[in-house]
């Protein structure tokens, strides 16, 4: 009966994860469609008015100097490579959707030379235009490429072939063409990665086109990781001066993580939570290793699946209502897993005797609990989410950031420990309380937009309180107004008293700024700057204070550590000097010291080379390695065969030894030709 749970147990942990999975990755693709909209608008527009100068073209058009130029979009992507071939895919089905079927992608490991290029090219370009209604038609398309010079001519052939076929269709396919498509579409050629590109393949192919550009609509877009000024120094001018260049810039790959932060992670819409030390993992692999948001979303898939994997209350990881449904079907083995939860035996033990009891004994007074505790988790996530926003207008704003820019860091913060006892708080209220009345009212009304827009329901009184601050601040303005009326007609009157008077004034003046008696906007200021700490202190508590956080929150840094800051070397060392760690064979067990002629040939050869100095005798090692795959045989090896077996083990150490150099541990050496030099020391 056990094991029929868990097996059941196992398939809807497996549901689970995987619609959840599913759901989070409708959204991350939903977010980055978003974010690349007006790029792609802004390209798409650029591409239109291009080819209208085309379509427009006069005799006049023509031979202007104008003509030879082609247009080119240079679209700097930033250096997250990675994420680079995602956009390109997203370019592409936009252009497909709405522009032009001929679009080529070229890299510049498939375009060593011009003609590779060209081949490159027309092979993409004629596998475009894919006529659904006539398959005939199609073959003799790829018939032809094969046949045809990869040459600029026969590409203008070929496409004037396809336009004027395309436009000699029936009316009604002209017109369900012609919504998707422009008529004459061009032909855009994508440069994926331009820096990677050779100078003289992209001159000759630009001046190349340059002289066809009036038979063939060719539009370029140049990938660029760096800046672009590559364009110019990869480029003479000559050659430069051809194209007629526009800049687009895609959006900042932070700005990207932090909207994907922003909609995966800061919402109770996703019930699954990421620990602070998992958080900080994936983050600072983003930031110092790749920038790569697909990276970033890549991690934290591997993090729902380890928690829906390890953990195996994790059933309970969805939305509240199916959450509590599940809870009345908690077998008792679920049950004992619960109460052996860390945040749960906390929670009973801060109950009283009678209530610990029924707790440790009872299913049913056990579930009933859980659900009330699972609902206190949903709402103390969504107070959780618009207290830190409003935190963060309040911290975002302050001199040198104490808590951070991002509200990334300020959530870290908050999951780490109590955040309203730490220094950079303290310093943080400080200068709120310094904070002039502008940026302060302006703060406010950002505060009471959150709360107005949130999902919980107990930030009514919370509003009240804030319109309140807003209406009090708007009174202190009009009073000033009057005192400033009243100042300037008592400044009237001081110039028509004596000096003696005039003196008196400013000495009470003096007198009272050294009493340092608090203005009415600064004790509002104070009672503001308290009320926001109120809410900090009630609302964010760290996520691993509350009762059943375990089930919902992925706190494993090491797992994905290991997994994603992978360290080469080390898995190297481990996997020469010990193969049983990942190979699992019980024969390839042996005690520390010992060398056993059952492992792999390459782990014989390392582990002698650990024993030898910087330089290292061909021959002395090729005897212990001998010597050691001979142990196994004994003294009563057979002798005829010994001249063989000598051959097949010098074969087996010359391809070991080649296997070694190939993974950088040892180089030959020109000071002596029967050595070679060792390149790693320290044994790892």
């Amino acid at each position: 009966e056990e094991r029929e749970d868990d097996s059941e147990d196992t398939n809807l942990r497996f549901v689970t994860c995987q619609s959840l999975w599913n759901e989070i990755k409708s959204a991350t693709e939903q977010i980055q469609e978003d974010l690349n909209q007006q790029l792609f608008d802004n390209l798409v527009s650029f591409l239109r008015q291009s080819h209208s100068e085309f379509q427009e073209k006069t005799t006049e058009w023509t031979c202007q100097m104008k003509s030879r130029e082609i247009p080119t979009a240079a679209l700097v992507l930033g250096v997250n490579v990675t994420d680079h071939d995602l956009t390109f895919r997203s370019l592409s089905e936009v252009l497909q959707n709405t522009v032009t079927p001929y679009i080529a992608f070229l890299e510049a490991k498939d375009c060593p030379g011009i003609k590779n290029l060209m081949q490159k090219l027309m092979g993409q370009l004629m596998n475009c235009y894919v006529d659904v209604d006539s398959p005939e038609d199609e073959d003799c398309v790829q018939v032809s490429q094969n046949r045809i010079r990869c040459s600029m001519t026969s590409l203008i052939n070929w496409y004037n072939s396809v336009t004027k076929k395309t436009d000699s269709e029936t009316p009604r396919k002209k017109r369900t063409s012609s919504s998707r498509h422009w008529q004459s579409p061009p032909v855009v050629v994508v440069f994926k990665d331009m820096e990677s590109f050779s100078t003289e393949v992209l001159q000759d192919f630009i001046v190349i086109s340059s002289q066809h550009i009036h038979e063939l609509p060719l539009i370029l877009i140049f990938g660029i990781a760096t800046s672009p000024m590559i364009i110019h120094s990869l480029l003479p001018h000559s050659v430069s001066s051809l194209l007629c260049i526009e800049l687009f810039q895609s959006l900042s790959s932070k700005e990207h993580l932090s909207t994907i932060i922003d909609k995966l992670l800061l919402t109770a819409q996703f019930p699954f939570k990421l620990g602070e030390k998992v958080l900080q993992v994936l983050i600072n692999i983003f930031l110092y290793h790749d920038f790569s948001v697909q990276n970033f979303i890549k991690g934290f898939q591997l993090s729902v699946v380890e928690h829906f994997y390890t953990q195996p209350l994790s059933i309970l990881c969805c939305q509240l209502v199916e959450a509590k449904n599940r809870v009345n079907s908690l077998s008792h083995n679920q049950c004992e897993n619960i109460r052996r939860l860390p945040s749960f035996r906390r929670y009973v033990e801060s109950q009283a005797s009678e209530k610990q009891i029924a707790l440790l004994t009872t299913d049913s007074y056990l579930k009933e609990i859980i659900q009330e505790l699972l609902e206190d988790l949903h709402v103390y996530h969504e107070n959780y989410v618009s207290v830190l926003r409003c935190l963060h207008v309040f911290t975002s704003s302050l001199p040198k950031y104490p808590l951070g820019k991002q509200i990334r860091e300020l959530h870290c913060a908050c999951l780490e420990n109590q955040v309203w006892e730490t220094e950079e708080y303290e310093s943080s209220l400080q200068l709120a309380r310094m904070l002039n009345k502008s940026d302060l009212v302006t703060m406010l009304q950002r505060c009471v937009e959150i709360f107005v827009s949130s999902s919980g329901k107990e930030f009514d009184k919370t509003v009240e309180k804030l319109k309140e601050f807003l209406t009090q601040f708007q009174k202190l303005e009009a009073e000033a107004f009057q005192e400033q009326d009243v100042s300037v007609s008592s400044q009237k009157e001081l110039q028509k008293t004596d000096l003696y008077h005039l003196q008196k004034t400013l000495l009470e003046l003096k007198e009272s700024r050294r009493s340092k008696k608090l203005t009415k906007f600064e004790m509002l200021r104070f009672e503001v700057v308290d009320f926001i700490d109120s809410l900090v202190r009630n609302y964010l508590v760290p996520a691993d204070h509350k009762t059943l956080h375990e089930i919902v929150y992925f706190n494993t840094a090491s797992v994905l550590r290991e997994h994603l800051n992978a360290a080469p070397r080390i898995a190297l060392h481990t996997a020469l000097n010990n193969p049983y760690w990942y190979l699992k064979n019980q024969a390839l067990k042996s005690d520390g010291g010992s060398i056993s002629n059952k492992v792999p040939d390459i782990c014989i050869v390392y582990k002698l080379h650990l024993e030898c100095g910087r330089l290292i005798n061909l021959m002395d090692w090729l005897e212990a390695f001998s010597t050691v795959v001979m142990a196994a045989e004994g003294p009563n090896a057979d002798a005829a065969s010994s001249d063989q077996v000598d051959d097949v083990i010098h074969a087996r150490f010359i391809q070991a030894v080649s296997e070694l150099e190939l993974l950088g541990f040892i180089k030959p050496s020109k000071q002596k030709t029967d050595h070679v030099a060792r390149l790693t020391w320290g044994g790892c």
